[in-house]
C-alpha cells in the first residue's frame, strides 16, 4: 500500500532528526521551473524586508541603503562607503527604530503570505519559516562597514552589546506580536559571520556578543516546539556547538571549506546539514559535463545523506539573464531530485502528496 505523504511533511521529518522517505532540497522559496512544491520558504514581514523588492534596492528598517548589481542578478549589499555609524559610542543618537505602535500587524501577515501564496506557495506542501532579517552581526555591518564593525567588537564590545540588545528588543517585539498571526512551522536565524576560510570571530566572541541576541529568537521557536534552522555561509564549524545550545536543528547553506563529514559524525542527525556542494573548480569550468554536474550531486548526497540529517542545497551564482547558470540550476534540481528521491530505498510505494490530489509518484524532481 503506498504512504503518502507531501514534501512539508517529509522535510520536517528530517528536520526532527528522522530519517525522511527521501532527500529533501532545502530552498528559500518556491524555485521557477519546478513542477513539485518546494520543501520550505522564507515568511519576512514586509515593512522590515521592503527595500529587497527592486533590483536597485533602498533602504532597510534602519536606515541602512543597500544597492544591487547586474553582475549579482540584483543581489544587495550595503552601499560601499555610505556608512549610517562611524563612532559606535554614539549609536544612540544616529541609530532610529521604527514606532511599531503604528504597524498593523494582521495586515502585514496577510500581505507577506499573500506574496508567496502569488508565486506558487502552498501552506499544505510547504513549510513555512518565519526569519525576519540578515542577522545582528550583519545589522552591525551594514550600519558600520567591516573594518568599523570589528574593530567596535574589539575596543568596545560594552556598547556593541547595547546596541544588538537594542536591535534585538525591536526585532523581538515584532516576533512576539506575528508568529501567532503568522503561525510559522520552523523558525530561522540567519548571520553570515564567517569567510571562507574562518569566522570573522573567535567563538568566545561570538557567544559573547551575537549568540545571545540569536537565543531571544530562538526562544520563541522552543517555547512552541518548533524547529530553527541557521543559515550561515562560510567556515563556521567551531560555531555549531553554539547554536546547538540554543536549538538549533539545521544549518544551510552548509558549505564545503567545512569538514561536514566531521560535522555529521559528531552531532548524527541533530543538526541537519543543508549542503555540502559547492559551484567550485572544476564545477565552473565551461567545458564541464552535464555528467560530470550530475556525479558530483551524486557524491555529495553519498557521502552526506546516509542515516538522515542531511538535505540538498547547492547553486550556480550568475549575472542577471546568465541562461547557462540556469541551464545548470536546472539541472541540480533535475539530478538531486532523481537520485535523492530512491536514496533511501523507497521507490514507487511512496507518493507525494500534493494538495490538488493529482501526487508525485517516484523518481524525478521536474
Amino acid at each position: 500500500m503506498a504512504v503518502k505523504i507531501t514534501e512539508k511533511e517529509n522535510y520536517l521529518m528530517c528536520l526532527h532528526g528522522e530519517q525522511p522517505y527521501w532527500v529533501p532540497s532545502y530552498s528559500f522559496g518556491p524555485m521557477p521551473g519546478a513542477a513539485r512544491p518546494c520543501t520550505s520558504a522564507i515568511f519576512q514581514p514586509p515593512f522590515i524586508n521592503s527595500y529587497r523588492k527592486g533590483a536597485n534596492g533602498g533602504r532597510d528598517v534602519w536606515g541602512v541603503k543597500y544597492v544591487g548589481s547586474q553582475s549579482t542578478a540584483g543581489g544587495l549589499l550595503p552601499e560601499p562607503g555610505n556608512f549610517q555609524l562611524e563612532d559606535i559610542t554614539e549609536w544612540r543618537d544616529v541609530v532610529k527604530a521604527v514606532d511599531l505602535s503604528e504597524i498593523d500587524f494582521e495586515a502585514q501577515a496577510k500581505e507577506g503570505l499573500d506574496l508567496l501564496y502569488a508565486v506558487g506557495l502552498n501552506r499544505e506542501d510547504s513549510c513555512l519559516e518565519f526569519n525576519m532579517h540578515a542577522g545582528y552581526f550583519q545589522d552591525l555591518v551594514g550600519l558600520m562597514g567591516f573594518e568599523n564593525a570589528l574593530i567596535a567588537m574589539a575596543e568596545e564590545p560594552e556598547e556593541v552589546y547595547a546596541l544588538l540588545s537594542f536591535l534585538c528588543d525591536w526585532y523581538t517585539t515584532v516576533l512576539e506580536k506575528m508568529i501567532d498571526i503568522v503561525k510559522p512551522d520552523c523558525i530561522g536565524l540567519a548571520d553570515d559571520v564567517a569567510t571562507w576560510r574562518a569566522p570573522f570571530m573567535s567563538e568566545k566572541t561570538y557567544r559573547e556578543l551575537i549568540l545571545p541576541f540569536h537565543d531571544r529568537e530562538a526562544k520563541f521557536g522552543r517555547e512552541r516546539g518548533l524547529p530553527i534552522t541557521m543559515h550561515c555561509c562560510g567556515h563556521a564549524q567551531e560555531l555549531t556547538d553554539a547554536w546547538l545550545s540554543i536549538g538549533v536543528n539545521q544549518w544551510n547553506a552548509a558549505q564545503t571549506s567545512n569538514d561536514l563529514e566531521a560535522v555529521k559524525a559528531k552531532y548524527g542527525n541533530k543538526l541537519v546539514i543543508a549542503g555540502g556542494w559547492d559551484a567550485r573548480g572544476r564545477l565552473l569550468e565551461p567545458d564541464c559535463t552535464d555528467e560530470e554536474i550530475r556525479q558530483s550531486i551524486r557524491d555529495t548526497i553519498d557521502r552526506l545523506a546516509k542515516g538522515g540529517g542531511f538535505m540538498w542545497c547547492g547553486g550556480y551564482l550568475g549575472a542577471a539573464g546568465d541562461m547557462e547558470a540556469m541551464r545548470r540550476n536546472m539541472l541540480l534540481m533535475e539530478e538531486s531530485g532523481n537520485y535523492g528521491d530512491t536514496f533511501y530505498g523507497y521507490g514507487k510505494d511512496i507518493q507525494r502528496g500534493f494538495k490538488d490530489g493529482k501526487g508525485y509518484t517516484g523518481g524525478g524532481a521536474i
